[in-house]
């Protein structure tokens, strides 16, 4: 393995992550979805990724993507969660915050 490789998968390693709360909008039809995600730089991705290949979980969210397509839903996003050590706590909280904004936003949860 080369320097170079292994310094860029050290620098992946050690990069720092944002924990936190995201929304889903369709302004069209005013839908709104809300998720929780270890890291919120590529969450987008990763759900946008499961909507072009249809194996979302969400059935609301997929029909959404299947009626407005990729510019037809907005992401954002909302909050983010100081990072815990021990992981039950982590989703402890983070499930109480996504259900907030699910209650604030009237979203659905992912």
């Amino acid at each position: 393995m080369t320097t170079n490789r292994k310094a860029a998968i050290a620098a992946y390693k050690e990069r720092k992550t944002s924990v936190g709360i995201f929304a889903i909008t369709c302004p069209a039809t005013g839908q709104r979805w809300v998720g929780s995600a270890p890291d919120l730089a590529t969450i987008q991705n990763r759900i946008w990724f499961a909507l072009r290949h249809g194996s979302h979980r969400c059935a609301s969210l997929q029909a959404a993507w299947a009626a407005q397509g990729p510019e037809g839903l907005t992401f954002a996003p909302l909050e983010s969660i100081e990072k815990e050590d021990v992981d039950y706590v982590r989703e402890r909280i983070l499930k109480q915050r996504r259900a907030d904004w699910c209650a604030r936003l009237q979203a659905e949860g992912l």
